[in-house]
């Protein structure tokens, strides 16, 4: 189940919902209260993925298939406007570890329109900034990533480094110290060319899934007529 507020514009419309895989997080020693998603009704969670407990996703975000989103123990998780998370991503976190972002402090932090492609594993704690392309099988685990990077496939960043903006972590790098942060090349005019293409079709995505599925939908996820 998912929270329900008639009078919260931003609530998730319960009809695209697949139970049970958006729930509030378990109570546990350590995160006693449950929480649940804050999800936009714009937004389009695939079948077969999971948003569980202290999560935002704000208006217009993707998440493909087989997507986990796990604010179970690290916690809480943001996920910005007109972001893409694609299939088989996970996002999870470290207990008590944290990031601060605005005056708040976050588990993971995912700005607006960033794409988090094929196979990527996001844990916290971690910020993502705007803007931002982490590749197919990329790791960004304890990285704070600046506005525009691209992370290509296979990359590793973490160590708590800081990306700077603008920033292309080549694939298959391995970037655990600010020295090779700090050293990393501006971003190809022909990747950041690909990640504004993956973003616009991305930023299709929600909009024609809510269309295609309307409400003839069972709580499996199969649409019927």
């Amino acid at each position: 189940m998912i929270e329900k507020n008639e009078s919260n514009s931003s609530s998730y419309n319960h009809s695209h919902c697949f139970e049970p895989f958006i729930s509030p997080n378990p109570k546990t020693s350590f995160n006693p209260v449950q929480i649940f998603p804050k999800i936009d009704k714009t937004s389009f969670i695939s079948q077969f993925s999971s948003v569980i407990g202290d999560v935002t996703i704000r208006n217009n975000v993707y998440v493909a298939p087989n997507v986990s989103i796990r604010a179970d123990e690290g916690t809480p998780f943001y996920i910005g406007s007109n972001t893409n998370i694609q299939d088989g991503v996970i996002l999870h976190g470290l207990l008590n570890k944290r990031i601060s972002v605005g005056g708040k402090r976050y588990s993971i932090f995912i700005g607006n329109e960033v794409t988090i492609a094929h196979g990527a594993l996001v844990h916290g704690p971690c910020c993502i900034d705007d803007k931002v392309f982490v590749g197919f099988n990329a790791i960004v685990y304890r990285a704070i990533i600046g506005r525009g990077s691209f992370i290509s496939y296979n990359a590793v960043v973490t160590n708590g480094v800081r990306i700077p903006p603008n920033r292309f972590v080549p694939p298959g790098a391995n970037i655990d110290s600010q020295e090779k942060a700090d050293a990393l090349s501006p971003v190809p005019e022909d990747s950041n060319e690909f990640a504004r293409e993956v973003q616009r079709v991305n930023q299709e995505f929600p909009a024609s899934y809510h269309l295609l599925f309307g409400n003839n939908r069972c709580s499996c996820g199969i649409a019927y007529d």
